[in-house]
């Protein structure tokens, strides 16, 4: 997300979301710069407009006190390049946030469109959700001289590996488009507990969304839900234990997870759909076996056509280490 003063264009003392409680907010004129181009009214104003609720950004939008180029539209106009926006008064309450450190993480790719980078477990992608800063905020903070830095897709927390970021508006529609239609190939690795048999397994399962009484999402199978397909592909067996490849075919919030404990097979370590009997006793070694103290999924492989060339673009991140010797401490333990 762009810096706040944003709204006031290049140069400009102020923002128009104002913090103070005393000073008077004004109205503002955006000019909509290339790369800012090709997004709805609602998302633009939602990325630019930190700390405002959602609730209050549609509630302009429906009053009109949103225009652009003078006119009235609503929450669906794409921005065009060229196009002046104006930007009601707007406030909230101020607050103390905390500043995102800077940091940088290992890179697969990097050109003038694109950041691949090789996420590890246990760090967000974004704030929120408990969660004062992620992946994204971290490496805006790294590089305060990106002009646009923005997250194509998400990992779960929990899950390290492949993420990809685009450093151009016009790269991230680009693959946004690739991955409606399907075109943009992501594969993952997860270690599942049970007798896994077929060498390769179709799951199609409905999955609802919803949010526990506590606040937290969550994920189930459900017949009025979106309908899911993932291909599971066995790598191999460890004992009591089987590696197996997930191949996305939709891209549904925790999919591979609640697909494979759906089914019999949890994910070790996954402390939401997995079996917490399980994972406490992975989280101490025994014998041979080493303890595990993350959950075993992790995103190898994706493969996409370079958003500006057109070319065929194939990355693969390795195994973390902690997993790799998870694995041949399985594999010590059978032998």
């Amino acid at each position: 997300m762009k810096d706040l003063a944003r709204f006031s264009g290049e140069g400009a003392d102020s923002a128009s979301v104002d913090r103070s409680a005393g000073a008077p907010a004004q109205v503002r004129l955006v000019t909509i710069s290339e790369e800012e181009a090709d997004q709805r009214i609602d998302n633009f104003l939602l990325r630019v407009c930190k700390g405002v609720p959602k609730s209050h950004i549609y509630r302009v939008l429906r009053s009109g006190e949103v225009r652009v180029n003078k006119g009235r539209i609503d929450q669906t106009y794409r921005l065009q390049e060229g196009d002046v926006v104006r930007i009601p008064p707007v406030r909230v309450a101020e607050k103390i946030t905390q500043a995102a450190p800077a940091a940088e993480f290992r890179i697969l790719l990097e050109d003038a469109h694109l950041l691949v980078i090789d996420k590890p477990a246990g760090v967000a992608v974004h704030g929120g959700s408990g969660v004062s800063y992620g992946v994204i905020e971290q490496l805006r903070a790294a590089r305060p001289q990106a002009k646009f830095l923005e997250l194509v897709h998400r990992l779960d927390r929990e899950t390290s590996g492949i993420l990809l970021l685009a450093k151009k508006r016009s790269a991230l529609t680009n693959l946004h488009e690739q991955i409606r239609e399907g075109q943009l190939d992501k594969r993952y690795l997860a270690l599942v507990h049970g007798e896994w048999r077929n060498a390769r397994q179709h799951v199609k399962l409905p999955l609802f969304k919803y949010t526990t009484p506590d606040g937290e999402r969550r994920v189930r199978v459900q017949a009025d839900g979106m309908a899911s397909h993932t291909i599971f592909n066995l790598v191999r067996r460890y004992g009591g234990f089987a590696l197996v490849e997930a191949e996305l075919k939709t891209g549904r919030t925790h999919q591979i997870r609640v697909h494979l404990a759906s089914n019999g097979f949890p994910i070790a370590g996954d402390d939401k759909y997995g079996d917490f009997a399980l994972n406490k006793a992975l989280q101490k070694a025994d014998g041979g076996r080493i303890a595990l103290k993350r959950m075993f999924l992790h995103a190898y492989r994706i493969t996409f056509r370079h958003p500006d060339s057109g070319d065929p673009v194939t990355l693969e991140a390795a195994l973390p280490p902690e997993c790799e010797q998870f694995l041949k401490s399985l594999e010590r333990k059978a032998a």
